[in-house]
Order: structure tokens, then sequence, then C-alpha cells
């Protein structure tokens, strides 16, 4: 899993920020400064044996993004993935999964086309959408999504 290495504006030390916690307003360990990363945060990455645990220890509603890396479609959403990723800090977490590399997560939700995206609330998948969709559709989806967090 990806993580961040933050310099704390107040004392100058350096924090390493592990991205599935990006969304837990963490603090400098050594002065207690809080961190803001909105403008840093990333869709957290992935892999085929991190993906049960990942989905077992969110606190928030998760999106995945399947996707592989030569696909066109993918390489248009993912910017916007990138973005809503940061809009929508703190209310869901967004994560990415390549499937070229980590088939095994694929084949197990029977996902025979990318990109993909995979809804989940509590652990549970909770909706799907096969296909590149349009902006607002998925921030609709996403509005949805963090409404039913509770």
């Amino acid at each position: 899993m990806n993580t961040y290495i933050v310099t704390c504006p107040s004392c100058s030390s350096k924090n390493r920020i592990p991205a599935d916690r990006q969304h837990m307003r963490p603090k400098c360990a050594k002065c207690g400064t809080p961190f803001e990363l909105r403008d840093k945060a990333q869709p957290i990455e992935l892999t085929d044996h991190e993906f049960q645990n990942f989905l077992k220890g969110a606190t928030l509603p998760v999106m995945v993004d399947f996707y592989s890396p030569t696909c066109g479609p993918c390489k248009a959403l993912a910017p916007l993935i990138y973005r809503l990723n940061r809009e929508y800090l703190g209310r869901v977490q967004i994560a990415t999964l390549n499937t070229a590399l980590h088939p095994g997560t694929a084949g197990h939700y029977q996902i025979r086309g990318v990109p993909t995206l995979l809804f989940f609330q509590n652990g549970q998948l909770t909706d799907q959408v096969v296909g590149a969709p349009p902006e607002p559709q998925l921030r609709q989806k996403l509005e949805q999504l963090a409404r039913r967090r509770g």
C-alpha cells in the first residue's frame, strides 16, 4: 500500500502517513500538529493480497476502480478518480486495483471488462458501474455512498 512522507509545518519533522489512513486527519507524531492532506491525497493502490483486509478495516464507504494501464477509457477516467478522491477525502475511501498485475480480485468479483467501479458499505458490495461513467453520474453514486455512511 502506498504511503506519504509529510513534513510537519510546525516542527519540520518527517512523518510517514499510510494511504489507507489519509482520511483519519493525521497529526505530527512529534508535536501533534494536524496535517491537511487534501492536496496530496491519492487513491489507495491495492493488491490482491491486501484487498479483503482493506475492506474489513475500512471505516468509511469504499469505491474501488478496477483498471488496466493499457485501457484507453481507464486512462481517461483516472484524472477524475484522483480529483474525486481529494474532494471526498474523509467521506469515502477511493482505491484502485490494477487488474493486469492483480487478476485474482477481479476474478472473484467476476469483472470481465475495465474500467469497473465497485462500491462497498461495511465490507459488502452495494453497487457496480461497468465502463467510464460521466462525471455527474459518478458524483451521484459517491454522494449516495457517503450519505449511507453510518
